[in-house]
């Protein structure tokens, strides 16, 4: 069975917190708040994949806390219903404007709110796997560049607000083409397929990230992780990928090796992401100048 989807309850009134928990918690996993200021830092937290929001709260309205939680690049996309006694058509046209996906009125209907609920869900997991589909390379598995570029600017512009070192690997094949005229073109998907996996399977966070830039190169891009840390990780792809057997059909086998170009910062409001991959690269163009099958940081 797959992961339950999450979603988010924001009420102060305790009653509506349990009848909602008791009522969708065997389909979903449930967090509850009770305090609105914390509504946003919660939803960052918790990542939901639908939030159920009380209109009327003390000190903060509802209408506030969808209108927070779409200023935050984090939160922007989560999709909110609320919860409302109110019936009025401009209490609803407000909602609607700020971009409230639908609605439960008070007093609860349990049929209407899983219905509600359930549809909403539903929407979510299609456009995952829509995004997924559309941000993945479909011969590894791993993020594409697409995906890669997107990823990149959200973790930029977390690590220029935090102040925190973002590294990036750029990484290539050795001799890959060479190795495709050696051994034909299903050997060297294989040999792709075995880097990507290596790759991901060397990341150990949710939060570290590997995509195929195009053709033999790929990316990996840590978070939060500093020079120190990240030369042990890519000494350790490096290793692994060059202690790995690529089985051939015909029984025979072989294997490749990868040159890693890395480089650590953490940017300023005046820094670019242009600048900082260019490191990385040149980084790697070092590696393979040098004799290939290593790690070279960038100065």
């Amino acid at each position: 069975m797959g992961e339950k989807n999450k979603i988010m309850i924001v009420d102060d009134e305790k009653s509506n917190l349990i009848y909602l928990n008791h009522l969708l918690n065997a389909e979903y996993t449930l967090y509850s708040v009770r305090d609105a200021r914390e509504a946003v830092e919660r939803a960052i937290e918790y990542r939901p994949d639908l939030i159920l929001l009380d209109i009327i709260m003390p000190e903060i309205s509802g209408y506030e806390v969808l209108a927070a939680l779409k200023d935050s690049d984090i939160t922007r996309e989560i999709p909110v219903i609320f919860i409302t006694g109110l019936s009025g058509t401009e209490d609803e046209m407000k909602g609607l404007a700020l971009g409230v996906e639908d609605y439960i009125a008070k007093p609860f209907n349990d049929a209407i709110v899983q219905l509600r609920v359930r549809n909403q869900i539903k929407m979510v997991n299609q456009m995952r796997r829509i995004e997924y589909l559309s941000m993945s390379d479909q011969l590894t598995g791993i993020g594409n560049r697409r995906s890669f570029d997107r990823r990149m600017t959200r973790e930029w512009q977390t690590a220029v607000r935090a102040q925190s070192p973002l590294s990036l690997m750029m990484i290539d094949i050795d001799k890959f083409k060479i190795f495709n005229d050696t051994y034909g073109h299903q050997q060297g998907d294989a040999a792709l397929k075995t880097v990507a996996d290596i790759l991901k399977s060397s990341l150990t966070r949710s939060t570290d990230f590997t995509a195929r830039w195009g053709g033999e190169e790929f990316a990996v891009l840590l978070p939060m992780t500093d020079i120190s840390g990240a030369l042990p990780i890519a000494e350790n792809m490096r290793a692994k990928t060059e202690n790995t057997v690529i089985p051939c059909p015909d029984g025979t086998a072989t294997s490749v090796t990868i040159s890693i170009g890395l480089h650590s910062q953490t940017p300023s409001q005046d820094d670019s992401i242009d600048d900082f991959i260019s490191k990385a690269d040149k980084a790697l163009y070092t590696a393979k100048e040098t004799g290939r099958n290593r790690v070279c940081k960038a100065e």
